[in-house]
Protein backbone atom coordinates (compact mmCIF):
# COMPACT_ATOMS: atom_id res chain seq x y z
CA UNK A 1 0.00 0.00 0.00
CA UNK A 2 1.10 3.55 -0.82
CA UNK A 3 0.43 5.97 1.43
CA UNK A 4 1.87 9.52 2.66
CA UNK A 5 1.43 10.47 6.07
CA UNK A 6 0.28 14.10 7.04
CA UNK A 7 2.76 16.68 8.85
CA UNK A 8 2.65 16.30 12.57
CA UNK A 9 1.44 20.11 12.69
CA UNK A 10 -1.52 18.98 10.44
CA UNK A 11 -2.39 16.23 12.49
CA UNK A 12 -3.62 18.59 15.55
CA UNK A 13 -7.19 19.14 15.69
CA UNK A 14 -7.08 19.57 11.39
CA UNK A 15 -10.14 17.54 9.76
CA UNK A 16 -8.70 14.35 8.43
CA UNK A 17 -8.83 13.96 4.00
CA UNK A 18 -8.09 11.01 2.19
CA UNK A 19 -6.93 11.09 -1.26
CA UNK A 20 -7.30 7.97 -2.70
CA UNK A 21 -5.82 7.09 -6.43
CA UNK A 22 -6.25 4.10 -8.58
CA UNK A 23 -2.69 4.52 -9.35
CA UNK A 24 0.70 6.22 -8.47
CA UNK A 25 2.49 4.07 -10.94
CA UNK A 26 2.18 6.77 -14.03
CA UNK A 27 3.98 9.92 -14.52
CA UNK A 28 0.46 11.89 -13.96
CA UNK A 29 -0.67 11.05 -10.63
CA UNK A 30 2.57 11.80 -8.66
CA UNK A 31 1.56 15.50 -9.62
CA UNK A 32 -2.11 14.75 -8.46
CA UNK A 33 -0.44 13.55 -4.94
CA UNK A 34 1.34 16.48 -4.55
CA UNK A 35 -0.76 19.35 -5.37
CA UNK A 36 -3.57 17.96 -3.95
CA UNK A 37 -1.56 17.55 -0.28
CA UNK A 38 -0.15 20.78 -0.79
CA UNK A 39 -3.43 23.04 -1.36
CA UNK A 40 -5.49 20.71 1.48
CA UNK A 41 -2.65 21.56 3.72
CA UNK A 42 -2.71 25.29 3.06
CA UNK A 43 -6.51 25.36 2.85
CA UNK A 44 -6.11 23.67 7.22
CA UNK A 45 -6.60 19.84 6.27
CA UNK A 46 -4.60 17.08 7.02
CA UNK A 47 -4.50 14.82 4.15
CA UNK A 48 -3.30 11.24 3.43
CA UNK A 49 -3.38 9.66 -0.07
CA UNK A 50 -3.59 6.00 -1.00
CA UNK A 51 -3.15 4.12 -4.08
CA UNK A 52 -4.57 1.10 -5.18
CA UNK A 53 -2.54 -0.06 -8.33
CA UNK A 54 -5.51 -0.76 -10.17
CA UNK A 55 -7.11 -3.21 -7.89
CA UNK A 56 -10.63 -3.21 -6.75
CA UNK A 57 -10.48 -4.82 -3.78
CA UNK A 58 -7.30 -3.20 -2.85
CA UNK A 59 -9.06 0.27 -3.09
CA UNK A 60 -12.26 -1.10 -0.87
CA UNK A 61 -9.63 -2.17 1.71
CA UNK A 62 -7.84 1.09 1.58
CA UNK A 63 -11.49 3.02 1.86
CA UNK A 64 -12.27 0.98 4.82
CA UNK A 65 -8.68 2.04 6.07
CA UNK A 66 -9.33 5.83 5.41
CA UNK A 67 -12.85 5.47 7.62
CA UNK A 68 -11.00 3.61 10.22
CA UNK A 69 -8.06 6.93 10.49
CA UNK A 70 -11.11 8.94 10.73
CA UNK A 71 -11.14 10.42 7.45
CA UNK A 72 -14.05 12.96 7.06
CA UNK A 73 -13.62 13.28 3.44
CA UNK A 74 -12.51 10.77 1.10
CA UNK A 75 -11.39 12.09 -2.39
CA UNK A 76 -11.63 9.04 -4.63
CA UNK A 77 -10.18 8.26 -7.93
CA UNK A 78 -11.65 4.74 -8.58
CA UNK A 79 -9.90 1.89 -10.04
CA UNK A 80 -14.12 1.47 -11.45
CA UNK A 81 -16.49 4.02 -11.70
CA UNK A 82 -19.50 0.94 -11.35
CA UNK A 83 -17.55 -0.99 -8.27
CA UNK A 84 -16.73 2.04 -6.26
CA UNK A 85 -20.91 2.64 -6.08
CA UNK A 86 -19.92 0.37 -2.80
CA UNK A 87 -17.65 2.84 -0.92
CA UNK A 88 -20.09 6.06 -0.99
CA UNK A 89 -22.45 3.82 1.39
CA UNK A 90 -19.63 2.74 3.44
CA UNK A 91 -18.36 6.86 3.41
CA UNK A 92 -22.14 8.00 4.63
CA UNK A 93 -22.63 5.09 6.88
CA UNK A 94 -19.71 6.72 9.14
CA UNK A 95 -20.72 10.36 8.51
CA UNK A 96 -17.80 11.01 6.11
CA UNK A 97 -18.80 12.69 2.37
CA UNK A 98 -16.82 11.69 -0.87
CA UNK A 99 -15.70 13.30 -3.35
CA UNK A 100 -15.17 11.40 -7.27
CA UNK A 101 -11.93 12.15 -8.69
CA UNK A 102 -10.59 12.38 -12.52
CA UNK A 103 -13.90 9.76 -12.90
CA UNK A 104 -17.09 9.35 -12.10
CA UNK A 105 -18.45 7.22 -9.79
CA UNK A 106 -21.69 5.37 -10.39
CA UNK A 107 -23.81 3.40 -8.58
CA UNK A 108 -23.79 5.67 -5.55
CA UNK A 109 -25.13 9.06 -4.64
CA UNK A 110 -21.47 10.73 -4.27
CA UNK A 111 -21.27 14.33 -3.05
CA UNK A 112 -19.70 16.10 -5.97
CA UNK A 113 -17.41 14.99 -8.70
CA UNK A 114 -13.89 17.22 -9.42
CA UNK A 115 -13.24 16.08 -13.02
CA UNK A 116 -11.47 17.44 -16.62
CA UNK A 117 -13.46 17.18 -19.49
CA UNK A 118 -12.93 14.05 -20.90
CA UNK A 119 -15.86 14.40 -23.62
CA UNK A 120 -13.42 17.07 -24.81
CA UNK A 121 -10.47 15.48 -24.71
CA UNK A 122 -11.91 13.12 -27.10
CA UNK A 123 -13.64 15.61 -29.34
CA UNK A 124 -10.08 17.79 -29.68
CA UNK A 125 -8.10 14.89 -30.73
CA UNK A 126 -10.96 13.76 -33.32
CA UNK A 127 -10.80 17.20 -35.31
CA UNK A 128 -7.26 17.43 -35.15
CA UNK A 129 -7.32 13.67 -36.67
CA UNK A 130 -9.98 14.67 -39.56
CA UNK A 131 -8.54 17.91 -39.94
CA UNK A 132 -5.01 15.55 -40.61
CA UNK A 133 -6.05 13.04 -42.82
CA UNK A 134 -8.86 14.91 -44.93
CA UNK A 135 -11.50 13.25 -42.95
CA UNK A 136 -10.84 9.93 -44.54
CA UNK A 137 -8.92 6.54 -44.09
CA UNK A 138 -8.70 3.59 -41.51
CA UNK A 139 -8.64 4.63 -37.79
CA UNK A 140 -8.02 2.28 -34.72
CA UNK A 141 -9.26 3.95 -31.14
CA UNK A 142 -7.21 2.56 -28.22
CA UNK A 143 -9.53 2.67 -25.60
CA UNK A 144 -8.56 2.59 -21.71
CA UNK A 145 -9.85 0.31 -19.42
CA UNK A 146 -13.05 -1.17 -19.59
CA UNK A 147 -15.45 0.21 -17.01
CA UNK A 148 -13.77 3.98 -16.36
CA UNK A 149 -16.07 6.86 -17.05
CA UNK A 150 -13.71 8.93 -18.42
CA UNK A 151 -12.83 6.09 -21.08
CA UNK A 152 -16.28 5.93 -22.32
CA UNK A 153 -16.56 10.09 -22.33
CA UNK A 154 -12.76 10.43 -24.52
CA UNK A 155 -14.90 7.49 -26.77
CA UNK A 156 -18.27 9.27 -26.49
CA UNK A 157 -16.49 12.85 -28.09
CA UNK A 158 -14.40 10.40 -31.06
CA UNK A 159 -17.28 9.51 -32.47
CA UNK A 160 -19.54 12.70 -31.73
CA UNK A 161 -17.15 14.12 -34.57
CA UNK A 162 -15.91 10.76 -36.51
CA UNK A 163 -19.62 8.95 -36.54
CA UNK A 164 -20.83 11.58 -39.81
CA UNK A 165 -17.77 10.87 -41.63
CA UNK A 166 -18.38 6.91 -40.79
CA UNK A 167 -21.87 6.62 -42.15
CA UNK A 168 -20.52 8.50 -45.15
CA UNK A 169 -17.89 5.76 -45.52
CA UNK A 170 -15.20 8.13 -45.69
CA UNK A 171 -13.88 6.90 -41.88
CA UNK A 172 -13.02 2.91 -40.98
CA UNK A 173 -12.78 2.33 -38.07
CA UNK A 174 -10.54 -1.08 -38.12
CA UNK A 175 -10.11 -1.47 -34.42
CA UNK A 176 -10.90 0.00 -31.04
CA UNK A 177 -10.72 -1.87 -28.10
CA UNK A 178 -10.69 -1.84 -24.59
CA UNK A 179 -6.96 -2.38 -22.34
CA UNK A 180 -6.43 -3.43 -18.80
CA UNK A 181 -4.54 -0.52 -16.56
CA UNK A 182 -4.51 1.60 -19.79
CA UNK A 183 -1.77 -0.46 -20.26
CA UNK A 184 1.16 0.98 -23.27
CA UNK A 185 2.35 -2.65 -23.95
CA UNK A 186 -1.66 -3.83 -24.78
CA UNK A 187 -1.94 -0.70 -26.82
CA UNK A 188 1.08 -1.29 -29.09
CA UNK A 189 0.01 -5.40 -29.48
CA UNK A 190 -3.26 -3.92 -30.23
CA UNK A 191 -1.90 -1.47 -33.13
CA UNK A 192 0.57 -4.20 -34.02
CA UNK A 193 -2.73 -6.58 -34.68
CA UNK A 194 -4.34 -3.48 -36.56
CA UNK A 195 -1.09 -2.53 -39.12
CA UNK A 196 -1.04 -6.54 -39.99
CA UNK A 197 -4.81 -6.61 -40.56
CA UNK A 198 -4.73 -3.50 -43.03
CA UNK A 199 -1.36 -4.56 -44.28
CA UNK A 200 -0.35 -1.18 -42.73
CA UNK A 201 -2.91 1.22 -43.95
CA UNK A 202 -3.67 3.28 -41.22
CA UNK A 203 -4.38 7.34 -41.01
CA UNK A 204 -4.74 7.46 -37.65
CA UNK A 205 -4.80 6.46 -34.14
CA UNK A 206 -6.73 8.03 -31.44
CA UNK A 207 -5.38 6.56 -27.45
CA UNK A 208 -6.99 7.56 -24.49
CA UNK A 209 -4.22 8.61 -22.55
CA UNK A 210 -0.59 9.10 -23.43
CA UNK A 211 1.01 5.92 -22.20
CA UNK A 212 -1.07 4.01 -24.90
CA UNK A 213 -0.26 6.83 -27.44
CA UNK A 214 3.66 5.29 -26.66
CA UNK A 215 2.50 1.91 -27.41
CA UNK A 216 1.30 3.23 -30.86
CA UNK A 217 3.98 5.36 -31.51
CA UNK A 218 6.44 2.32 -30.60
CA UNK A 219 4.63 0.03 -33.01
CA UNK A 220 4.03 2.33 -35.96
CA UNK A 221 8.15 3.16 -35.73
CA UNK A 222 8.84 -0.25 -35.77
CA UNK A 223 7.05 -0.67 -38.79
CA UNK A 224 8.56 2.12 -40.71
CA UNK A 225 5.10 3.60 -41.49
CA UNK A 226 4.81 7.24 -42.36
CA UNK A 227 2.03 9.81 -42.09
CA UNK A 228 0.20 7.79 -39.12
CA UNK A 229 -1.81 10.58 -37.63
CA UNK A 230 -1.41 9.61 -33.53
CA UNK A 231 -3.10 11.30 -30.76
CA UNK A 232 -2.62 10.96 -26.67
CA UNK A 233 -3.70 12.73 -23.38
CA UNK A 234 -1.97 13.34 -19.97
CA UNK A 235 0.90 15.12 -21.57
CA UNK A 236 3.46 13.21 -20.07
CA UNK A 237 6.85 14.07 -20.80
CA UNK A 238 7.84 11.56 -23.22
CA UNK A 239 5.12 12.51 -25.31
CA UNK A 240 5.36 15.88 -25.26
CA UNK A 241 8.82 15.66 -26.66
CA UNK A 242 7.89 12.91 -29.25
CA UNK A 243 5.46 15.77 -30.28
CA UNK A 244 8.58 18.44 -30.70
CA UNK A 245 10.47 15.36 -32.52
CA UNK A 246 7.48 14.99 -35.17
CA UNK A 247 6.91 10.99 -34.12
CA UNK A 248 3.51 11.90 -32.28
CA UNK A 249 0.91 14.12 -33.55
CA UNK A 250 -0.86 15.99 -30.65
CA UNK A 251 -1.50 15.44 -27.15
CA UNK A 252 -4.17 16.88 -24.74
CA UNK A 253 -3.07 18.88 -21.89
CA UNK A 254 -4.86 18.08 -18.76
CA UNK A 255 -3.54 20.43 -16.35
CA UNK A 256 -3.19 18.61 -12.93
CA UNK A 257 -2.71 21.44 -10.78
CA UNK A 258 -5.84 22.99 -11.06
CA UNK A 259 -8.00 19.99 -11.08
CA UNK A 260 -6.19 19.04 -7.37
CA UNK A 261 -6.12 22.33 -6.18
CA UNK A 262 -10.27 22.43 -7.02
CA UNK A 263 -10.27 19.12 -5.43
CA UNK A 264 -8.99 20.35 -2.43
CA UNK A 265 -11.11 23.35 -1.95
CA UNK A 266 -14.31 21.02 -2.28
CA UNK A 267 -12.77 18.88 0.58
CA UNK A 268 -11.89 21.77 2.75
CA UNK A 269 -15.49 23.18 2.78
CA UNK A 270 -17.04 19.76 2.89
CA UNK A 271 -14.90 18.55 6.06
CA UNK A 272 -15.04 22.20 8.01
CA UNK A 273 -19.10 23.17 7.08
CA UNK A 274 -20.30 20.03 5.83
CA UNK A 275 -22.25 21.64 3.25
CA UNK A 276 -22.00 21.19 -0.12
CA UNK A 277 -19.91 23.62 -2.12
CA UNK A 278 -22.17 25.23 -5.06
CA UNK A 279 -22.04 24.05 -8.44
CA UNK A 280 -19.31 25.69 -10.83
CA UNK A 281 -20.78 23.45 -14.08
CA UNK A 282 -22.31 20.80 -15.17
CA UNK A 283 -20.60 19.35 -18.52
CA UNK A 284 -22.14 16.58 -21.01
CA UNK A 285 -18.04 15.76 -20.61
CA UNK A 286 -18.13 15.03 -16.86
CA UNK A 287 -20.63 12.36 -17.22
CA UNK A 288 -22.54 12.40 -14.60
CA UNK A 289 -26.46 13.34 -13.70
CA UNK A 290 -26.98 17.10 -13.64
CA UNK A 291 -27.90 16.05 -9.86
CA UNK A 292 -24.31 15.53 -9.32
CA UNK A 293 -22.67 18.84 -8.66
CA UNK A 294 -19.93 19.25 -10.85
CA UNK A 295 -16.71 21.00 -11.73
CA UNK A 296 -15.07 20.14 -15.31
CA UNK A 297 -11.78 21.57 -15.78
CA UNK A 298 -10.83 22.59 -18.97
CA UNK A 299 -8.39 20.80 -21.39
CA UNK A 300 -5.99 22.07 -24.62
CA UNK A 301 -4.72 20.40 -27.72
CA UNK A 302 -0.93 20.66 -27.65
CA UNK A 303 0.98 20.60 -30.81
CA UNK A 304 4.84 21.36 -31.68
CA UNK A 305 3.86 24.65 -32.38
CA UNK A 306 2.10 25.47 -28.96
CA UNK A 307 3.75 22.60 -26.68
CA UNK A 308 6.58 25.41 -25.00
CA UNK A 309 3.71 27.83 -24.38
CA UNK A 310 1.41 25.49 -22.76
CA UNK A 311 3.68 22.63 -21.44
CA UNK A 312 6.76 24.58 -20.12
CA UNK A 313 6.00 28.02 -19.64
CA UNK A 314 2.93 26.80 -17.84
CA UNK A 315 5.35 24.64 -15.52
CA UNK A 316 3.52 21.29 -15.82
CA UNK A 317 7.21 20.14 -17.19
CA UNK A 318 10.66 21.68 -17.49
CA UNK A 319 12.35 22.71 -20.16
CA UNK A 320 15.17 20.10 -19.36
CA UNK A 321 12.70 17.54 -20.06
CA UNK A 322 11.47 18.65 -23.38
CA UNK A 323 14.59 19.44 -25.09
CA UNK A 324 13.05 19.47 -28.74
CA UNK A 325 10.33 21.99 -27.87
CA UNK A 326 11.65 24.89 -28.40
Amino acid sequence: MTMVGCHKAADSGAPKVAFLLSTLQEERYQKDKQYFEDAARKLGLAPFTLAADNDNARQLSEVEDALARGARVLVIQPTDSAAAGAYVSKAHERGATVVAYDRDIKNGAVDYYVAHDSFKVGVLQAEAAVKATGGKGNFVILDGQSGHSVATEIARGYYSVLQPLIDAGKVHVVVEKSHDSWSPEQALKTVEDAIAKTRGDIAAILANNSGMARGAVQAVQAANLKNVFIAGADADAANVQSVCEGKQSVEVLKAIKPLAEKAAEVAAQLAKSGKLPSQESASAGAGVATKTPVAAVPVELVTADNAKRLVIDSGFHSAAALPACK
